[in-house]
């Protein structure tokens, strides 16, 4: 009897050097990095698409996130605390707030400018038009006249720069999802993905961009077309170029 306890002790031991390691490895490394996500206005649905991206951001255990569904009440100080903003609100259609008031406006670029990061999810770039340091800063976004899209469908997402942070070890994937075309893209970007989008879905016959990078001054932007509704976001693929491009933009590097 005592040599069964002396070997379920060893047992037991052996199992905890061994369990120990993998948790700690599981663990994200450093602190949870702080994302407040703009939402509460667009021509999509941000009622169930702003808790969707909070989900998937938190469910790393990188990021505590933190939502506003007034963005044009924001304040220098109030931005300050955070280490990227994520877009999920823009003034397209029939938007009840159009602009933001000059505060806000050097706020948003001086948090950007002086080193942290801004994320942009599918139609989140498509406000303040007649602001080309926005414009510049999301890097692309619907221009009227010339974007267009085809009905929601499967396509392959292809990774076209591998060796850019978001994208080290990533792989194409399937997503179905609405696809952008002829979309309005400031010159610059870093484009890390595209997507074939074919004449027979109304498309344009060419590869277009979906996901691309910038930098801004001392800070970052990361921008991601995809994402048109809750489905779409299901996409492994889609949650993680969100969580990679949302670190990098954050830091300017990814932990793993």
């Amino acid at each position: 009897m005592k040599t069964s306890r002396t070997l379920c002790r060893l047992f037991l031991r052996c199992w905890l050097l061994l369990l120990v390691p993998a948790i700690a490895a599981a663990q994200p490394a450093g602190p949870r990095l702080k994302v407040l996500i703009f939402s509460g206005q667009n021509n999509h649905s941000w009622q169930e698409t702003t808790p969707k991206l909070k989900s998937i951001l938190e469910s790393s255990g990188r990021f505590e996130v933190e939502v506003t569904e007034h963005p044009e009440q924001c304040t220098a100080s109030m931005l300050a605390k955070y280490d990227a903003l994520l877009s999920n609100w823009n003034t397209f259609g029939n938007a009840v707030v159009t602009n933001w008031p000059e505060p806000l406006r050097g706020a948003f670029l001086a948090f950007i400018r002086q080193g942290k990061g801004i994320v942009t999810v599918h139609s989140g770039s498509s406000s303040f038009y007649d602001w080309p340091d926005y414009q510049q800063i999301a890097g692309g976004s619907w221009n009227l006249g010339h974007t267009g899209h085809g009905p929601i469908h499967a396509f392959t997402v292809k990774l076209i720069n591998p060796t850019h942070p978001i994208a080290v070890g990533l792989t194409n994937f399937l997503t179905t999802d609405e696809l952008w075309h002829r979309t309005g893209v400031q010159p610059g970007n870093e484009v890390l993905a595209t997507a074939f989008s074919a004449a027979d879905r109304q498309g344009s016959g060419a590869d277009e961009p979906v996901a691309w990078t910038r930098k801004v001054g001392e800070g970052r932007s990361f921008t991601l077309l995809l994402g048109h509704d809750v489905r779409a976001m299901e996409s492994f693929g889609f949650q993680q170029l969100l969580r990679r491009g949302t670190e990098w933009a954050a830091t300017g590097k990814l932990a793993n």
